[in-house]
């Protein structure tokens, strides 16, 4: 059984709210209704019933939605874990990533590839790329990413062949011959973009280049769990972005 300790960071669920917390023994957690004291749930499991409190171990999902520092707009967790699905990744595969963004998606990919495989990643704008390298370091994702301060630049990946890319700029196309070169053959790659006339300008550069395209959307709907109000949450995250998902062709 893992039990809480010192500099843990656990989900507080309080009634319909969820927030993520760092476990410091001369802290505590101010709520309608009481205070907690971290010293408290050191040495007890997780997924306890303190009061009207529940303490959890927090998911991935939970460190990014309610846990890393936004300096741009983050991808959500229901995009960027289809995003690693779709691009295959698993133990030991190597990603290429730009830009970084907040490092949202980042540590999906990080977690994906596991200990022996690497995620690097470009981001141009030096303020973006600090906020995205304190969000990896603080949550433990740095030992298998490798961080670069400026665009995509292939000499800085020279020799490396990539299992997956990934694409996150305002205009990808520039880009598009280069992520070919790096690439395995036949292996995915994924972009991003938030508007329609980004994506008609993408596939006008795709071709030749790559195939067995896909353009998609992902939509959720969460459901308030109350057996006795059973119905649609309020309100909801529509459209996102755009993804867009190929395939290496060899020439």
């Amino acid at each position: 059984m893992e039990l809480i300790k010192e500099g843990d960071y656990i989900l507080i669920r309080f009634k319909e709210k969820r927030y993520l917390k760092k476990v410091e023994s001369d802290k505590n957690f101010s709520y309608k209704g009481g205070i907690l004291h971290y010293k408290e749930l050191i040495g007890k499991p997780f997924g306890i019933t303190i009061g009207d409190l529940q303490i959890f171990k927090p998911t991935l999902e939970e460190i990014i939605l309610y846990g890393i520092k936004r300096e741009t707009q983050i991808i959500y967790p229901k995009d960027t874990f289809y995003i690693a699905k779709k691009l295959n990744l698993s133990e030991g595969k190597v990603i290429l990533e730009f830009g970084t963004g907040s490092g949202a998606a980042t540590m999906v990919f990080s977690s994906c590839v596991g200990s022996s495989g690497k995620v690097y990643t470009f981001e141009r704008e030096e303020r973006i790329f600090k906020v995205a390298k304190r969000n990896l370091t603080k949550f433990g994702f740095t030992s298998n990413v490798e961080m670069f301060n400026e665009p995509f630049n292939p000499e800085k990946v020279k020799g490396i062949k990539f299992d997956a890319a990934f694409v996150d700029v305002r205009e990808p196309y520039p880009y598009v011959e280069d992520v070919w070169k790096v690439l395995k053959p036949s292996a995915p790659v994924g972009f991003l973009l938030p508007t329609a006339n980004q994506v008609q300008e993408l596939l006008k550069v795709l071709r030749p280049l790559f195939g067995d395209i896909e353009i998609m959307e992902i939509l959720t709907r969460y459901y308030k769990a109350n057996p006795e109000r059973f119905r649609p949450e309020d309100t909801m995250i529509g459209h996102t972005a755009y993804l867009l998902f190929a395939k290496k062709l060899s020439k």
